[in-house]
């Protein structure tokens, strides 16, 4: 047994590059932080995160920090602060790692992340997750109760609170050392590696509520809107290049079938299978103009052409020649319009990795154009199917993994019930799905979970061919084939 104060402060010397020397003045500065009352309490716990909660509990209860979750997220990422090194340290110590061996330079900050509570590991587990077998291979369903939801009265302080507009969004450099406020959050623990791609100054960070192993981001240094161009393709290719392992994708620059945030210009990454990366061709070619680079159409819900090659520069003219032909191209009769007046409509989903000493492209059709039948947009998840997943279709969804609302851990219990005839709440957008259910499967108590967990991904692979452009109908690959036809393959 030891106290509370004196267990946290050994776990910081543990963890950085402070010494026993310095125990005095870590006991003090904690002190100063989150008051003196109660920091002498004796504990069994021995995790840094454990210990620095209930330590945040002190700060509460000595009237040092407010109870609002932000509130005390401000101060727990300042307290976790103590065993971050400064962003010059950081850089220095990962780029001197990485000349002698990138992947330890990568386990190490990934591992930094997680000590030092950036990446909240606790929250991420209550996510609910699993896979689904369909025609197009296993689908992966997260059911994402890792973000806390917004109190009341956390949503009422920020309506109160003065307005800013720094940082200019939560991609900006300007995190690093933010110590956060109630409408923004904490980065007091927050680092950033700084590298070079290809001329620009970038920034690699990991994502605090990862959705996959080592969920990552690239962001560039500029708050630039996001614009796929030849560049996108280049940089990703060296990020895969740079990052042994990891996949690099960018988000589509066009709303409806664009990500969340459109603003700043940044790719995701990570050490991930996606079931998209898994996925066999359905056929196989060779663009005219370009004999060294294998292509072919991925057997996948979505259209999605796949480059694989050696050479970087290859990859990347080919990749923007597909890019520039799908910007202008349009098939009325597939309900294909690359423009309404002069509002562009289409764009891709890239995603790079690096598999077998080739540089592997996925490029994904994108089109976000809108009709009187469905004004939410053509190629996104219809009416149907919006009782599970109404959001935009991105990156990570385009690649097989559903980012599902935690809306539904509760609503389909109740779908449970209902399935069951139990007492039951079921929410009306539920219903008429859950009745088709009923009437085509066998449902017990026993199998209702496992019932439930399998429509769910049938749900999913439907959004997902929804949001193709080119549909698996012989009438929908006869039109993708016409449109490759334009660029020239053999």
């Amino acid at each position: 047994m030891t106290s509370l104060i004196d267990a946290f402060v050994e776990k910081i010397i543990a963890h950085s590059d402070y010494q026993e020397l310095d125990s005095l003045y870590l006991h003090n500065r904690i002190l100063a932080l989150v008051g003196e009352e109660g920091v002498d309490q004796e504990t069994h716990l021995k995790g840094m995160i454990e210990l620095k909660d209930s330590l945040l509990q002190v700060a509460v209860d000595n009237g040092k920090v407010g109870q609002l979750t932000e509130e005390r997220d401000c101060l727990g990422a300042e307290v976790m602060n103590f065993i971050t090194p400064l962003p010059s340290k950081l850089n220095h110590d990962f780029w001197q790692t990485y000349a002698q061996s990138p992947q330890q330079a990568i386990a190490d900050f990934y591992q930094l992340s997680k000590t030092n509570d950036y990446i909240k590991v606790a929250a991420i587990a209550k996510n609910i997750a699993y896979q689904v077998p369909s025609e197009y291979g296993d689908v992966e369903i997260t059911i994402n109760l890792s973000k806390p939801e917004k109190d009341p009265k956390a949503i009422a302080a920020a309506k109160q609170a003065k307005a800013s507009s720094y940082p200019k969004c939560q991609l900006c450099m300007e995190n690093e050392g933010y110590q956060g406020r109630i409408d923004h959050p904490a980065r007091a623990n927050h680092r950033i590696i700084r590298l070079d791609l290809l001329g620009q100054e970038w920034g690699f960070q990991y994502s605090p509520y990862a959705y996959f192993n080592e969920h990552c981001i690239f962001l560039d240094r500029q708050h630039v809107p996001m614009q796929i161009t030849q560049e996108t393709f280049a940089q990703l290719l060296e990020i895969v290049d740079q990052f042994p392992g990891y996949f690099a994708g960018s988000n589509s620059d066009l709303p409806i079938v664009g990500g969340s945030i459109l603003t700043h210009n940044h790719y995701q990454g990570g050490r991930h299978v996606f079931p998209m990366e898994k996925a066999g061709l359905d056929y196989s070619f060779h663009f005219k103009d370009f004999p060294e680079i294998s292509a072919g159409i991925v057997k996948w819900p979505m259209s999605v052409i796949r480059l694989a090659g050696k050479d970087k520069e290859e990859v990347v003219a080919l990749a923007e020649v597909i890019r520039q032909a799908w910007r202008h191209y349009s098939d009325p009769e597939s309900d294909v319009l690359a423009f309404s007046q002069e509002e562009p409509h289409h764009t891709v989903t890239p995603i790079a990795r690096k598999r077998r000493g080739q540089f592997e492209l996925d490029i994904v059709l994108r089109d976000n154009h809108t009709s009187q039948q469905f004004p939410d947009g053509v190629y996104h998840p219809h009416p149907d199917v919006q009782h599970i997943k109404k959001e935009n279709i991105g990156l990570i969804e385009v690649m097989g993994l559903a980012i599902l609302p935690p809306r539904l851990k509760g609503e389909l219990a109740e779908v449970e019930n209902y399935l069951t005839n139990q007492y039951n709440e079921i929410a009306d957008y539920h219903k008429a799905w859950a009745d088709d259910l009923k009437a085509s499967v066998d449902i017990s108590p026993d199998n209702v979970h496992q019932v439930l967990q399998k429509a769910v991904g049938q749900v999913f692979v439907r959004v997902l061919e929804d949001a193709g452009v080119y549909k698996r109908s012989r009438e929908g690959q006869a039109a993708f084939h016409r449109f490759l036809e334009t660029i020239g393959i053999e």
